[in-house]
Order: structure tokens, then C-alpha cells, then sequence
């Protein structure tokens, strides 16, 4: 399997579909870069390059107990981009790899980066605080840890329904969707579904976005139950100098999936324009 070893001795997997313009895909928890596989056949099939790493702890990457933090995740990132001497590429982030895409920029800079897109980012910060009273309170958080640790396999199930929007009326339920949600989530080490919880909810990310020196385009469904839009992407867009901002209506977390054609669609828009 294709993949890379960082300095820790940590390998990390990548998929390397296509040729061209480098897209580098940064993908959410507890999953792992199949999440972004509609988003690379579709760009890959259109002329570009598409690359999607298991964040360490995550899918096919290896599982260590120490790096489950957006430091490290930015870094390792870095050093896939180095050895693959990624250059001029556009960086597409969910949810937690929003987060990661942002830490990365402030640590390491855009010299190699042309475009950057947050789908349902994490940043700028999850936990409601004194300075971020539009946050989700720990208590959320600490649930999730509780539910990773009791059954975690059935908690992937369960989070799959909010992640979807499948717990609306009328939604069309794909239970394909979801088995693959599960999978996914079950390829994830048990440290770094545990500890990948306190990386996305307490890292304040205000520091990083205000590096961004590059066009930059931000993508929330307003229906988001996992990520909600008015303490995420709403902040962001006025952190990140020129931002663009699309909002769906009615979209959830998961809209890389259940709204594919239209998110494939305006990131061909983007990384053509």
C-alpha cells in the first residue's frame, strides 16, 4: 500500500488517483480518505491529481497511542506533501481536516498551496468558552468519549443517522451509507477515536485562520447536527481574509455524500476559477 513514514516512525496511507494539478483531500473523524472517494474519482476524472491520506490513528495508517493532536496531524500532512513534493495543490479539508488544513497553513505556510477549501470545518472553535459562548458545552464532547468507550461500533451506527441528516422526516435513508460510515469508523484505532475528540472540540484555531493568503472557499450545509454552521463556518468566513462563503440549505455534516454531485460540481468551479 502506498504510504509514508514520518518522523516518529508513523506510517501514514494515501490514495494517489489521476494526474495534474494536485488536490490534497484532509478528511473528518472517525473516517478515513474513502470518505472523500466521490470527490476524487469525479476530479481526478476531470484532469487532477487527487490524494487522500488516513490521518494517523485513522483507516489504514498506523495506530499510534502519541500524535492525536492538530500539531501533529498538520505536520504529518507536511511531510506528505514534502515527500511527495506536492506543489501549487488545493486543499480540500472536512470537519476535522478543516481543522488540519488550518493548523497546517500556520504552521508550514502556503508556499505550496494554491486554494484551500473548509467543508463542515471544526474550526475556529468547537467548545463554548467565556470567549466562544456559541460553542457546544464539554458535556457534548465528553458524551462522545463516553459513547467511544461503551460500544463503539454501535455509536457509529447511531452517529451516523445525525451525520446524514437521515434523522429528518422524510429523508432517504441509504443503509449502504451508513454500514460504510461504520466501517470506516471501526478501521480507526480506538486511541485516536478517543483522543481525536479533544483535537477537533478544544483546539481554537482563530490564530491559524488569520494566515490564510490564499483563495479560500467555505462550504456548510445549515442543517449541520455534528458541526453546527454559527460557531464554525459563520466565524470563519470572517476570520479568513476574502473568504468565500456557500451555505446549503437543508444539507447535514455528510453532504460530501448525500449532496455529491453538487459539492463536486462547485469544487470544480472553485479550483477552476
Amino acid at each position: 500500500m502506498p504510504s509514508i513514514t514520518t518522523q516518529d516512525g508513523t506510517q501514514i496511507y494515501y490514495n494517489d488517483w489521476g494526474s495534474g494539478q494536485p488536490v490534497v483531500f484532509s478528511h473528518g473523524w472517525p473516517l478515513n480518505a474513502d470518505a472523500f472517494e466521490d470527490q476524487m474519482f469525479f476530479l481526478a476524472s476531470a484532469g487532477y491529481r487527487c490524494i487522500a491520506h488516513d490521518r494517523r490513528g485513522h483507516g489504514r495508517s498506523g495506530q499510534p497511542w502519541t500524535g492525536n493532536d492538530m500539531n501533529t496531524y498538520a505536520d504529518d500532512l507536511a511531510e506528505l506533501v514534502e515527500k511527495l513534493d506536492l506543489k501549487n495543490a488545493i486543499h480540500v479539508g472536512h470537519s476535522t481536516g478543516g481543522g488540519e488544513i488550518a493548523r497546517y497553513i500556520a504552521r508550514h505556510g502556503t508556499k505550496r498551496v494554491a486554494k484551500a477549501v473548509l467543508i463542515g470545518a471544526v474550526t475556529p472553535l468547537m467548545l463554548k468558552t467565556a470567549s466562544n459562548p456559541g460553542g457546544l458545552p464539554i458535556e457534548v464532547f465528553d458524551g462522545l468519549r463516553k459513547n467511544v468507550l461503551a460500544d463503539r461500533s454501535q455509536f457509529w451506527m447511531d452517529l451516523s443517522m445525525p451525520f446524514y441528516g437521515y434523522n429528518r422526516p422524510g429523508a432517504k435513508i441509504s443503509e449502504g451509507v451508513r454500514e460504510s460510515f461504520r466501517r470506516q469508523g471501526m478501521m480507526a484505532g480506538f486511541p485516536a477515536s478517543y483522543f481525536c475528540i479533544k483535537a477537533f472540540s478544544e483546539t481554537d484555531q482563530t490564530e491559524d485562520l488569520k494566515k490564510f493568503d490564499v483563495p479560500t472557499l467555505i462550504l456548510h450545509g445549515d442543517d449541520d447536527q455534528i458541526v453546527p454552521i454559527g460557531a464554525s463556518s459563520l466565524l470563519t468566513s470572517k476570520i479568513v481574509k476574502n473568504a468565500t462563503l456557500k451555505i446549503y440549505p437543508g444539507a447535514p455534516h455528510g453532504m460530501c455524500t448525500t449532496l455529491k454531485d453538487q459539492i463536486n460540481n462547485d469544487l470544480l468551479g472553485f479550483i477552476k476559477g
